[in-house]
């Protein structure tokens, strides 16, 4: 096994009774062969077949649990995500497996077709319905290894959070001894969240946890995430590079403030941005979405970054109203 940084011992998730570490590994960019990440071409090339995508992903999740990581996420609409993690998964020794805590999510189905020219690549459904096609789906591949389920970036919009018959549904699936949460996305993802803290239906509450964007150029959710750690939630954050952004590839933001500050540690600018994200103390787990072993043990060196008080002072200055990130992240291309 590699050396694991002591900063990556498994820390409680919220109140929720399970652990996590403190990054995890997402697979919504390994599971599929269309992402919007920059400079995905570089990085996979144009053999993207499920063989070789299997390959690939098995490879950087024996990397990240060599390296200590505990956490992994993914969704019914990551393309194979789930199939190739269950996969892996079984190739591990028990106790090895039980060391893991994994989180998948359902609304969105994979209309790929695992080819990079069709648009959509995802189609949202958030009706009882698809929770109940979507919950058979990934527990029939990751049986007994499931651990959290969350809805798929609901928004105000969708009106999930106020539909009785799916809550009820997620409140049994709960009472079954599995962890509900949701995650949100778009502008207003810290009224997403303050209202699903104050959902109910009949006195309980289907939801423990929450996975948001948060990075420096898009801080808007932190103080309903705080929020949500205050009342036990576990707290997940996706996005933290902001899909490539906030590394040496996004040359704005890389020249900046996050730049010289990446610049005066002597390591890299994705390291900094997901340090930023861990010197919240409501992040219980941040997301590396690397689909490659040197992009791993990169945001992992994050782990030997403590930002000082003037570093993060400066790097506030990199975000920017969530009207204009959310609209900037919907013209990144699929590629």
């Amino acid at each position: 096994m590699d050396d694991v940084s002591p900063a990556m011992a498994p820390r409680p998730f919220g109140s929720t009774g399970l652990a996590v570490t403190p990054i995890g590994l997402g697979l919504a960019a390994l599971g599929r062969p269309a992402y919007i990440d920059l400079g995905r071409p570089d990085d996979l090339g144009t053999r993207r077949d499920v063989e070789t995508l299997r390959a690939r992903t098995h490879t950087v999740l024996s990397t990240a649990f060599a390296l200590g990581v505990r956490y992994v996420d993914a969704a019914r609409s990551y393309g194979r995500a789930e199939e190739f993690l269950a996969g892996w998964i079984n190739g591990l020794d028990p106790s090895e497996a039980a060391a893991l805590t994994v989180g998948s999510k359902w609304g969105y189905t994979y209309t790929g077709e695992w080819r990079m020219d069709v648009a959509p690549q995802e189609v949202k459904d958030h009706s009882l319905a698809a929770l109940r096609r979507q919950i058979a789906e990934s527990r029939a591949l990751l049986d007994g290894h499931l651990d959290l389920y969350q809805i798929h970036s609901a928004t105000l919009e969708s009106g999930v959070l106020e539909d009785r018959a799916v809550l009820e549904e997620l409140i049994a699936i709960r009472e079954g001894g599995l962890l509900v949460g949701l995650s949100v996305s778009g502008p207003r993802q810290a009224d997403t969240i303050r209202l699903a803290l104050d959902v109910q239906v009949d006195g309980i509450s289907p939801f423990g946890a929450v996975e948001a964007t948060w990075n420096l150029l898009e801080p808007s959710a932190g103080e309903a995430l705080a929020d949500a750690h205050g009342s036990g939630w576990g707290v997940i954050v996706k996005e933290a590079v902001a899909n490539g952004r906030l590394t040496e590839r996004g040359s704005d933001e890389s020249s900046g403030p996050l730049g010289r500050v990446a610049a005066g540690r002597d390591t890299s600018a994705d390291a900094v941005a997901i340090a930023a994200v861990l010197a919240n103390p409501w992040a219980d787990v941040v997301l590396s979405g690397a689909v490659s072993e040197a992009q791993l043990r990169s945001n992992i060196l994050s782990l030997d970054v403590e930002l000082e008080a003037a570093e993060l002072d400066a790097l506030r200055d990199l975000a920017i109203p969530p009207q204009d990130y959310w609209k900037q992240r919907s013209r990144l291309t699929w590629s």
